[in-house]
């Protein structure tokens, strides 16, 4: 039942707005999972909260109206981990509301959405807002599963109860059918769907499936635990109805070879505990990727923060009923960049949300692309760094008359443009520019396979480091693509300073993803922009 007020039902407000700003709490933890300290990102500042969500969705004008009353309220940063997709900015809600926050200096932090690995499933994509990625993060959560034979496997779960080592029977899901669904629950009890097991067979033991599921085939018939045999990436974990262990399938493989070839297989599955994840950060597969639909040369997502197994707090009214949850999502993701914008303003308060957004990028973490073969598609910047993003050096600033020469020149006309802004923007001769020269932190370029290319982007930046400072390019690329950057070095005088420079691209696209940098270095401040060329066909 909906409650009329921002008290939140569902876990998903709370859980995402104590990201934010949550106080520091001492002692936390998921029954003694990931224990420790909790605080959100800026502990002491303020919140607002506005609900748009309810049992049947999130409608438009409860969004709209989210964004004029947190406008109205002179709020600083605004973080929607809400997403979808459109094709037209004219048409999307949240590219409109946070536009208008933007006219009155209010950045808008978003989540990129979880529809990833596949590329071209990007949300929250206009220029103005901050897209964000979501990553692992060096603490994992995982559910051992032990064999008779004394074998184990670390699968990955949130079990808040386990079986405590006790063995219980092994049984596959293809070999206990509910012979009276017919020839459809012989085919698909080896998913331990709703109504495919015989309760039976299944009874006090663990069952098998192929896939995964909530569990609650399995519950149903009164199975005690669950293994679950993932044949896509095993990245992140969520809780089940009963004590579960997914699988990655070369673990899946042994398992089975095990119980194939022992008369009374066993197994047990154990409580989730942390372990540390050396490998982190990396971009976790269900984080959304781009290229950007609409605008193909604003490279989006911005960059990534921490969005796998997020310990946060969690309403009372949702289930489970605990005080503290982890959960997994570009919707945790979101709220750590919106954070870290807000501790940034805090020091800079007179920083427009592009400035903002620029220092949070040209100082993020390099990531690797060995990791995420996307590349820039998958992590944008890189990976976000609060400190850093502090002291970013030089940054690139842009006002509303810029995203309105980049709309006009993209083909809109002045009724059009109005849906957006709201306002008397109009779309002429003067106010008609290119999205190339928008002035955006990173370069994106999107080509023909197999086909040459040459392309020239104009950016401005503002010195916010130290008033006599000179900043010499350097410029990273393979050999099919040149980047030629005039001037290359730029001397500045004065804090607040602006110099203006170009950036020319060319070279062959014959790889689907070409990934280039440019580095503005003074020899303390590192203002990296990443370069990305990639090809239609992705």
């Amino acid at each position: 039942m909906d409650i009329p007020s921002p008290r939140d039902s569902k876990g998903h407000g709370t859980h995402t707005s104590s990201t934010v700003v949550g106080r520091l709490v001492t002692n936390v933890s998921l029954a003694g999972i990931a224990g420790g300290t909790a605080r959100g990102g800026v502990p002491s500042a303020r919140i607002a909260v506005y609900k748009v969500c309810w049992s049947d969705g999130c409608s438009d004008i409860d969004l709209l109206a989210a964004f004029d009353d947190a406008i109205h309220d002179n709020v600083d940063i605004i973080s929607i981990s809400i997403g979808g997709y459109v094709d037209n900015y004219f048409e999307d809600v949240i590219a409109i509301g946070s536009f208008h926050a933007m006219k009155n200096n209010i950045l808008t932090s978003s989540s990129a959405g979880n529809a990833g690995p596949n590329t071209f499933t990007v949300e929250n994509y206009a220029p103005w807002l901050l897209t964000v990625a979501a990553s692992t993060i060096d603490r994992k959560i995982v559910a051992r599963t032990k064999l008779g034979n004394g074998e184990e496997f670390q699968g990955r779960a949130i079990n808040m109860d386990g079986l405590d080592g006790e063995m219980h029977p092994l049984i596959f899901g293809e070999n206990a059918p509910n012979i009276s669904g017919g020839i459809e629950a012989k085919v698909y009890s080896r998913y331990c769907g709703e109504g495919t097991l015989d309760g039976e067979l299944v009874k006090g033991k663990v069952i098998l499936c192929y896939g995964v599921s909530d569990g609650s085939g399995p519950l149903r018939v009164g199975a005690i635990g669950a293994i679950m045999e993932s044949y896509h990436a095993n990245d992140y974990s969520f809780e089940f109805l009963l004590p579960v262990s997914v699988l990655e399938s070369n673990n899946s493989i042994q398992l089975r070879n095990y119980a194939n070839n022992t008369s009374n297989p066993m197994a047990s599955i154990y409580k989730s505990e942390s372990v540390f994840d050396a490998a982190a950060p990396y971009v976790v597969s269900f984080s959304s990727r781009g290229p950007n639909p609409l605008t193909p040369s604003i490279l989006k997502p911005d960059l990534t923060a921490p969005g796998v197994d997020i310990l946060a707090a969690w309403s009372p009214l949702s289930y489970p009923k605990v005080s503290y949850n982890i959960i997994s999502g570009t919707s945790m993701a979101c709220p750590h960049a919106a954070g870290v914008a807000a501790y940034v303003k805090s020091f800079n308060p007179t920083w427009s949300p592009a400035a903002i957004k620029s220092a949070l990028i040209t100082t993020a973490d390099v990531m690797s692309s060995t990791k995420n073969v996307e590349a820039e598609l998958a992590y944008g910047a890189g990976h976000i760094n609060p400190l850093a993003a502090l002291n970013p050096g030089l940054i690139y600033d842009a006002q509303e008359i810029d995203y309105i020469k980049m709309l006009c020149g993209e083909g809109y006309i002045t009724t059009i443009l109005r849906l957006v802004t709201g306002d008397q923007s109009s779309c002429g001769f003067s106010n008609n520019g290119t999205v190339l020269d928008l002035n955006y932190p990173t370069f994106a370029l999107q080509t023909q396979h197999g086909k040459s290319f040459s392309t020239t982007f104009r950016r401005i930046v503002t010195n916010v480091g130290v008033s006599n400072s000179t900043y010499h390019a350097i410029v990273n690329a393979p050999s099919n693509l040149k980047i030629n950057v005039e001037p290359n070095v730029l001397s500045f005088e004065a804090l607040l300073e602006k110099k203006s420079f170009l950036v020319k691209l060319e070279g062959d696209a014959d790889e689907s993803i070409i990934s280039g940098v440019l580095i503005w270095s003074d020899g303390t401040h590192n203002v990296r922009s990443p370069i990305v060329v990639y090809t239609s066909q992705n």
